[in-house]
């Protein structure tokens, strides 16, 4: 168990599936008191196996673009366990547009990404402060660092996410809260799954020669790193990004390198 969680309270946005999921699971077996946000019923489900696994949880339904529904996430925590300790940042638009976005699509992917980000740390650290400190995680990416096709929404938004945990954690120090960012590489979530019609058998070995680790992630690995930054393990870390993506950020174009002259034994 890592030190710090038992008996703390924690937000979790967007915990009804894929990452946010894992760290909502995650964080009750640790003994922590969850409230998380989805948009879906599949999140009722949720609630229920981790109550009767005999986990303290509370799920809430509505859109992290709406100020009042983040306030009412806030107050259902308090509700729940009286304290705020954590924040996990984790809903966002999935919105990939490139020259045919919108307007409206850009408002959508920054008010669900970014702006929901910062009205929920907002909120949250009022109560953490009371508390006496605590720590937020921001999920980000890996398409924060690289240009994708079609994709200036979603890559543009993921790279505002890793600047509002660099300033969130200078203003917020003071407090003792502490704020870092996590992003994951390839994932095998819902949406990956989807795109490999449910074939991992095929897709998995072409998609993972894109890491060093030659294969996708796993959400209970990005649950993991999650939890380290919140715990007390990460008592020093602040305004901190950790990939957990395989190795993907760190290959040249060159990738594995399998056809180098310089290749050596694998």
């Amino acid at each position: 168990m890592m030190r710090g969680l038992e008996g703390k309270s924690a937000i979790v946005t967007g915990g009804s599936a894929g990452i946010g999921q894992a760290v909502v699971e995650a964080l009750a077996a640790h003994k922590v008191a969850v409230t998380f946000s989805g948009t879906k019923d599949q999140g009722r489900d949720v609630e229920r196996r981790v109550r009767d696994a005999g986990g303290t949880i509370r799920y809430a339904q509505g859109d992290m673009a709406d100020e009042s529904f983040c306030r009412q996430l806030v107050d259902e925590a308090m509700q729940l366990a009286g304290r705020v300790d954590f924040l996990v940042n984790n809903a966002f638009s999935f919105l990939a547009k490139g020259l045919t976005a919108t307007r409206q699509d850009w408002l959508r992917m920054m008010e669900v990404g970014p702006m929901g980000y910062a009205a929920m740390a907002q909120l949250a650290s009022a109560r953490m402060r009371e508390a006496g400190g605590g720590a937020i995680v921001n999920m980000s990416s890996i398409s924060a660092h690289i240009a994708q096709p079609d994709r200036w929404t979603y890559n543009a938004a993921k790279g505002a996410v890793n600047q509002l945990t660099r300033c969130m954690a200078l203003d917020l120090a003071p407090w003792h809260i502490r704020v870092n960012t996590v992003s994951p590489g390839w994932i095998w979530t819902r949406e990956v799954d989807k795109a490999a019609g449910g074939d991992r058998a095929t897709w998995g070995p072409v998609w993972g020669k894109y890491h060093m680790m030659r294969r996708l992630g796993e959400t209970h690995e990005v649950a993991a790193a999650t939890l380290f930054l919140l715990s007390d393990e990460a008592s020093f870390i602040t305004a901190a990004e950790l990939p957990v993506d395989g190795g993907y950020l760190g290959m040249g174009s060159e990738g594995l390198g399998e056809t180098s002259t310089f290749a050596g034994s694998k």
